[in-house]
């Protein structure tokens, strides 16, 4: 899809209106129908999900893909389900976002200074996108990279999937990748070098996806993806005060 977006506004009403993966737009559909017993009454979004967070962050954190019943229902980036309940908590905790819960568009949560993406932006089923899947939406990322270059310092990387897929990206829209390519692990961090001298190094960390599966076993606890953001917004030199991000 040749789409140009000139502001990260176009850029999220472009992405709500992809159908370009027919798997991945009869699933997300199929689920807004068929529902969940608990949310029957409610009327699901089941299209694409946008990134969610002000346009000129300095942070961006990246999953994997919304949530069947989380994003694909709500319409927001980890919003309506465990896996959100724990980053937004986390976020609200070192100070990034107004509010430590996140159950629909509208309950006022705002983030600061960071921003929330997926490599895939549809719901996709069993949780798993195929590489097919992930290429295809890869401009969206790559265009959201771009639009949010001139402030960004640091991403966050949740899990292997986003790893592996944020890394091109990141070649093609100007930063050098280290030889070897780093490894995602728990806790990585590092620095890239721009190939442009004109623009900033980017930080990037690695922290397990903060999905029930990590979660519920204890692999990953709050403590542990607060230890990430926070370091990660001080590397954006988004710490501190609330007053002193960008909303």
């Amino acid at each position: 899809m040749d789409l140009v977006c000139r502001t990260i506004a176009e850029l999220d009403a472009a992405v709500a209106d992809c159908f370009a993966c027919e798997r991945l737009v009869a699933w997300r559909e199929q689920v807004a129908r068929d529902k969940r017993a608990a949310f029957r009454d409610e009327t699901y979004w089941g299209r694409a999900v946008p990134g969610f967070g002000p346009d000129d962050a300095r942070l961006l954190i990246v999953g994997l893909a919304p949530a069947a019943h989380g994003a694909n229902r709500t319409g927001r980036m980890f919003t309506g389900d465990r896996s959100g309940d724990v980053l937004y908590a986390a976020l609200h905790a070192v100070g990034l976002a107004s509010q430590p819960t996140a159950v629909h568009a509208d309950d006022g949560l705002r983030l600061f200074g960071v921003r929330i993406t997926a490599p895939v932006h549809c719901a996709p089923p069993d949780n798993k996108p195929t590489p097919d899947e992930r290429d295809r939406c890869r401009h969206w990322l790559s265009t959201e990279l771009a639009l949010l270059t001139p402030t960004l310092r640091a991403v966050v990387v949740l899990g292997a999937f986003g790893w592996q897929a944020l890394l091109p990206v990141l070649a093609d829209a100007g930063w050098t990748i280290p030889r070897p390519r780093p490894k995602f692990t728990h806790g990585a961090h590092t620095q890239l070098t721009p190939t442009d001298t004109g623009r900033a190094p980017l930080h990037l960390f690695g922290c397990y996806h903060v999905s029930q599966q990590n979660t519920f076993t204890g692999r990953l606890t709050p403590a542990m993806v607060e230890e990430v953001l926070r370091t990660a917004a001080d590397a954006a030199g988004i710490g501190g005060s609330e007053e002193g991000f960008a909303v």
